[in-house]
């Protein structure tokens, strides 16, 4: 079932599924089952952070699928209030034991605060946990192209990702130029735009009614096109089911153009140059 995700190949030959799941905004206990629904549908990335508040439910679901660990792609991010070089180390040994696991396939320093500055320190124990072998790929979050400029400068390894809101109100066709420029690979969240009506234009549902496909479908197809990674998260069975339900069709030029033109550079989340929150 999972071979029909195909993979992204990340800037230090490490293989992602393009597409994942999310679960963010899901209770832990809930996040279990989710979880478990999305291993059983056939996803095999899964997208956690410490902020929020499941990945010892996230770690139950794993350790319940019979799915070996081989064959998952796990990402966490590291949380705002711990930032810099020994609590970020701190931080890891914390989720780590949440998920039950002995090591991360990708690890995200989930916004970069640029206020507190100490995004640099923060990566560079990224960059230990790397070697060491405990993070399989290190990225960032959120981070904007000056972010990314910095992190350059001071650093050694260049992030395997970005992940960041992407989705057809904001499509950041600045910022996924500069990652294919520097072989970071785009990974959006809130792909479907969080609920802010992007499912409802009618542009979208019409492509929908011609493929014979929901407008979540399109909008995901849309972002496989693209060359993004994507996770969109759900608790209903039946949408995490028909979230993966995307590879066996595809957009033409005329829908890829229309969905071009919905951009509108709005976005749902903070903004990562002034949000600075612990």
């Amino acid at each position: 079932m999972s071979s029909q995700v195909p993979p992204i190949v990340l800037n230090n030959g490490v293989e992602m599924p393009q597409l994942g799941f999310g679960v963010w905004q899901v209770p832990d206990d809930e996040a279990e089952k989710a979880v478990a629904t999305a291993l059983e549908s056939g996803y095999r990335s899964i997208d956690t952070a410490a902020a929020y508040g499941n990945e010892k439910g996230t770690g139950r679901a794993i350790a319940a699928s019979g799915v070996p660990r081989e064959d998952l792609f796990v990402t966490t991010k590291l949380w705002n209030a711990d930032q810099g070089y020994d609590s970020t180390l701190r931080a890891f040994d914390a989720s780590l034991e949440k998920l039950g696991l002995e090591y991360v396939d990708l690890y995200l320093i989930h916004w970069p605060l640029p206020a507190r500055d100490r995004y640099v320190d923060t990566y560079k124990a990224f960059e230990k946990l790397l070697s060491d072998g405990r993070a399989r790929a290190i990225g960032v979050s959120n981070f904007l192209p000056e972010h990314l400029e910095k992190l350059a400068g001071e650093t050694s390894v260049v992030p395997a990702v970005n992940q960041i809101e992407l989705h057809p109100h904001l499509q950041q066709a600045a910022a996924r130029e500069y990652h294919a420029e520097r072989g970071i690979a785009t990974e959006a969240w809130s792909p479907l735009g969080s609920g802010k009506g992007i499912l409802e234009v009618p542009a979208i549902v019409a492509i929908g009614r011609k493929h014979g496909r929901t407008p979540a479908q399109v909008v995901l197809r849309w972002h496989l096109q693209l060359g993004n990674i994507v996770i969109p998260k759900s608790v209903t069975p039946s949408r995490i089911k028909e979230n993966i339900e995307v590879f066996d069709f595809s957009l033409d030029d005329e829908d890829l153009a229309a969905i071009s033109a919905l951009n509108e550079d709005r976005r749902t989340g903070p903004d990562p140059a002034t949000f600075d929150v612990a």
